[in-house]
């Protein structure tokens, strides 16, 4: 069995979906990020109990977006997964915690990349008040920051494209919500 840097399976198979998030077909992940196939991904952002985001900058061996930072976690959903079960799964998985509340659901979109190619988008926010223990394989680096010290830090960062994609749509759904 082929994998990748970060032991994920380069045959895990995956759904594959329409413009309209109507599931297509099947494929192996490996053959969906080879050939830019259209799939489905979920955001969490995670805030503490002081209302502070988890940010971190993902490790240098993932295989999209090494080393860059986020302020989500997440992943791809596995063939016939919910999104509501892939925030919880990836949220845990992620902050190293078990027994979080379900993530909220908030908004789908579509991400789309001419480098990455697709996929669709389910945001979510959870509050976590468990100590987290963050995967060594996903994270590098991590911390608690406010929106202002997540702001500031914006310009000066290298954000991956689809979590900055994912904040500034967030940002303008909560002021027009």
């Amino acid at each position: 069995m082929t994998t990748d840097a970060q032991g994920l399976s380069a045959e895990e198979i995956l759904d594959v979906v329409d413009e309209h998030d109507r599931v297509v077909g099947q494929a192996p992940r490996g053959e969906i990020y080879a050939r830019r196939l259209r799939h489905r991904c979920t955001f969490v952002q995670v805030r503490d109990a002081e209302g502070r985001i988890f940010v971190h900058r993902r490790t240098a061996r993932k295989l999209i977006f090494p080393s860059r930072y986020d302020m989500f976690v997440g992943g791809v959903l596995g063939a016939g997964e919910t999104y509501d079960a892939a925030a919880l799964r990836e949220a845990e998985e992620e902050l190293g915690v078990r027994g979080l509340p379900a993530p909220v659901p908030l908004f789908r979109f579509l991400f789309e990349s001419e480098e990455y190619g697709a996929w669709w988008s389910g945001v979510y926010e959870v509050r976590c008040s468990l100590p987290v223990r963050p995967q060594a394989e996903e994270v590098a680096w991590y911390d608690f920051l406010s929106e202002e010290e997540l702001e500031a830090r914006l310009p000066g960062w290298e954000w991956v494209p689809d979590g900055l994609e994912a904040w500034r749509r967030l940002r303008a759904w909560r002021r027009d919500g």
